[in-house]
């Protein structure tokens, strides 16, 4: 029994693995192999590659290509058209479908539209991507980064207002009262 719904129009192979609650839009394909969590909104024209992940409570905006090797955890938001690549050297006429390099998205983190990551990093938890910013180096947990190359430009709460850290390191967010701590060039969530 189907437990997920679907717009008529979305392509989703008979192996592909969708959780409960999820919803698939227009004209996207999920392939065989594909692996999508539990209460996910998957946009207009979307295509999930055979190998990808995608965990639980994930948001998926139009126009994005989750290519092989690609790994979004629980509670990731892709803006509209943001893209992945998947080897670093492509060319047609080489096939590299064997150095495909692994990229993860960890929990809570969000791409801004039209950002593209590089393939073979890794997106910290709760970290905010830029709009049209170019991934090519691992984000920290919580950091905010912007511009081609991406640059970190400081940091964001699980909420994903702006951090600003006192004289003791510490920084609350206006919108939640989270308290969060500055120490050694990371953050984490203190309270």
């Amino acid at each position: 029994m189907k437990t997920y719904q679907s717009h008529p129009t979305a392509i989703v192979d008979d192996d592909a693995r969708i959780g409960e609650n999820t919803t698939i839009w227009h004209f996207s394909h999920i392939m065989g192999g594909a692996v999508v969590g539990q209460n996910c909104v998957i946009g207009q024209n979307v295509f999930i590659a055979s190998d990808s992940v995608i965990g639980n409570g994930v948001k998926i905006q139009n126009n994005v290509s989750v290519f092989s090797g690609v790994t979004c955890e629980d509670e990731v938001f892709l803006g509209p058209s943001c893209v992945f690549t998947n080897v670093i050297n492509p060319r047609s006429a080489i096939s590299r479908k064997n150095q495909f390099l692994k990229t993860l998205i960890k929990k809570g983190a969000s791409i801004g539209a039209n950002a593209t990551i590089i393939c073979g990093h890794t997106v910290g938890e709760y970290a905010m991507i830029g709009a049209g910013s170019v991934i090519t180096k691992d984000v920290l947990p919580y950091a905010l980064v912007a511009g081609n190359p991406g640059k970190q430009i400081g940091w964001v709460g699980e909420s994903g207002n702006r951090l600003s850290f006192d004289e003791n390191n510490i920084a609350i967010c206006e919108e939640t009262g989270d308290l969060y701590k500055l120490e050694n060039s990371t953050v984490r969530k203190i309270f």
